[in-house]
């Protein structure tokens, strides 16, 4: 039992409600409640050195080593779901919350809360199911289920103080699904294959160029969704997926784009939103594999986005003339599970790099904006909810001539529930 508190169980925990990962069982009249969630904390310490380069958002102290405690990739979770059979109707509904556990200011504490899921569904294992509200994301989902970091820490841009969460791998291998408005329809699961396809809220176009501000008016379309996957058991399993998606992106003018202070030499994301006033297509799409036999896992993943930006989905996808950047996402990953005691071993490596369009593109010019990340990991289930967390990583970001590095080791527990 202890060997199956994995990253099967934090999957299920991010995705939503499984019956299959139940939590606290509670039958109320026609409905069946779960209530799970995750509770978790890390020590951590990172030494920032090279150049002051903005590394992954927001991790330019070079020379300084700083020290944390605070909550994981995962968010402390707590989840309640419901569900019943209703007219021939599998009916379910599933709210989360989500505080962060670190705290910044004396005599303060941090208003870092986040409200991840609302969602409702509806549908029959004959025909499959739809979904109405706010879940992860479709595309690139796959790639962070399968993280290793999911049970840890991994990557300290952007600083760990005062967050939610920390990044793990995004950033570093894969773009961030994200949690967003949607509605779509998964169908049944036929021998191991099954598909997920919907509309989902588009971002609005400032997020193009990295701006701090948003804009009110969403996206000037939908966005479309969708993947497929094939997985199988057995003592060599495993699983082999492809997912992208659409976004219509509308611009307006008047902005930075990537800019470089003269006096520090420090690249950072634009300001403002462009797209010099013309409407392109943000796109992307991915594929990833991973297999599992006698304690042995190994994953790979690779994405590539036109417009779709770096990290987090449309950052900086466009220039100040409205040319998409083209982008790209990998990571390869391998972990040992000890029989006798259950231990996981692992250890990951991945890259995200930005590419910039030529003289034409006054922010990167033809310089590509790289992140990539090694990540060792240690993960002990002293009980069968309960697992001891060691890591390290170790990031570098570079943009042009300029590096940066950032080493974080991390230490602390996560439970499940």
């Amino acid at each position: 039992m202890k060997t199956k508190l994995s990253l099967a169980v934090a999957a299920a925990l991010l995705a939503g409600a499984s019956s299959a990962n139940a939590g606290i069982m509670i039958p109320a009249g026609d409905w069946t409640l779960d209530i799970g969630g995750v509770v978790n904390a890390y020590y951590t310490s990172t030494r920032v050195s090279g150049s002051p380069v903005t590394v992954i958002g927001g991790v330019n102290d070079a020379g300084k080593t700083t020290s944390n405690i605070t909550t994981g990739l995962l968010p402390n979770y707590l989840s309640v779901s419901g569900k019943t059979r209703q007219n021939d109707l599998d009916v379910g509904f599933t709210i989360s919350i989500n505080p962060g556990a670190s705290t910044t200011q004396s005599g303060k504490q941090s208003a870092q809360q986040e409200n991840r899921q609302a969602f409702l569904t509806f549908g029959d294992k004959s025909w499959g199911s739809i979904k109405l509200g706010k879940d992860l994301g479709i595309y690139a989902s796959d790639a962070i289920l399968n993280d290793m970091t999911l049970l840890g820490v991994g990557s300290a841009a952007g600083g760990l103080a005062g967050n939610t969460t920390t990044l793990g791998r995004i950033g570093t291998g894969f773009m961030y699904a994200d949690w967003k408005s949607q509605v779509a329809y998964s169908s049944p699961n036929w021998n191991g294959f099954s598909f997920t396809a919907g509309v989902t809220q588009a971002w609005n176009e400032q997020s193009a160029v990295g701006s701090a501000t948003s804009s009110q008016r969403g996206g000037a379309s939908p966005a479309f969704e969708g993947k497929a996957s094939y997985e199988w058991a057995g003592d060599f399993g495993g699983k082999v997926w492809v997912s992208g998606i659409s976004q219509k992106v509308k611009g307006l003018s008047n902005a930075t784009g990537f800019t470089q202070n003269a006096t520090t030499g420090v690249i950072t994301p634009g300001t403002a939103d462009t797209l010099g006033g013309k409407s392109d297509r943000a796109d992307a799409w991915d594929l990833g594999a991973t297999v599992n036999a006698y304690g042995f896992g190994l994953t790979g993943y690779y994405g590539q986005g036109n417009g779709m930006g770096t990290t987090i989905q449309l950052r900086d996808g466009f220039d100040t003339t409205g040319a998409a950047r083209d982008s790209q996402d990998w990571y390869v990953q391998g972990t040992y599970t000890i029989p006798t005691v259950g231990t996981k071993l692992g250890v990951s490596y991945g890259k995200s790099s930005l590419d910039g369009n030529g003289a034409l593109d006054t922010g990167l010019g033809s310089n590509t904006y790289s992140n990539k990340m090694w990540t060792l990991g240690a993960y002990h289930p002293i009980t069968k909810h309960l697992n001891l967390v060691a890591e390290y990583s170790d990031a570098k970001s570079s943009i042009g001539a300029l590096k940066g590095k950032s080493k974080t080791i991390d230490l602390g527990a996560i439970l499940f529930f």
